[in-house]
């Protein structure tokens, strides 16, 4: 039998990748995404919902994980935390009970993850957070499709006010989770470069 591994967050970052498409299907993975004063290790998109996760491997500490989790919570429709076995046994005291903990051990090239809890509706996320992720290009898509006006000379918290008032729940995320699918990095910078110059 193969020793168990001590955990890096590099060691656990693809295959972890891998469980998740396998364990939730359609998804698409941003990697450190600021949020307010604090950062995601991994932003996951799906469909319907908007995760974040939060990596701790055997290497790490809680020293941060207060204010990481306050802010998780103003940005994220779900939780969920990623610890190394050594953690396994007392993390639930250090995140709120609607996060999901995933525990995962490295034996050898096979990393093994367990679902300890299972994530739950998040009672504190902020939906005027939640759309900061979009960027302005993005912003104007949702202004064209809901037939709003292009809003050029306001600025971008004007536009995400406007679109949260106008623009019903049920409607709005499904469209801005798609944006997240298909933003291209290849292109974006070109796109605001072009809105910029417009304006």
């Amino acid at each position: 039998m193969a020793d168990i591994l001590r955990t890096h967050d590099r060691d656990i970052r693809e295959p972890l990748f891998d469980f998740l498409e396998e364990t939730y299907g359609k998804n698409r993975i941003l990697e450190e995404k600021t949020m307010g004063s604090a950062r995601a290790d991994i932003v996951m998109v799906t469909p319907t919902l908007l995760y974040g996760i939060e990596i701790k491997s055997d290497a790490d500490t809680y020293e941060r994980l207060e204010k990481q989790v306050k802010y998780y919570n103003w940005y994220y429709d779900r939780n969920i935390i990623v610890v190394g076995s050594t953690h396994a046994r007392r993390v639930a005291e250090h995140v709120p009970e609607w996060w999901g903990i995933i525990s995962v051990e490295i034996t050898g090239k096979e990393a093994d993850f367990l679902v300890l809890r299972q994530e739950k509706e998040n009672p504190r996320v902020k939906d005027h957070r939640k759309i900061t992720m979009l960027w302005r290009p993005e912003l104007n898509h949702l202004l064209e499709l809901n037939k709003l006006p292009k809003y050029r000379d306001r600025s971008k918290e004007f536009v995400r006010k406007t679109i949260l008032e106008r623009v019903p729940p049920e409607t709005l995320w499904p469209q801005v989770y798609e944006e997240l699918f298909e933003r291209d990095y290849t292109t974006i910078g070109e796109r605001i470069e072009e809105y910029r110059k417009k304006h």
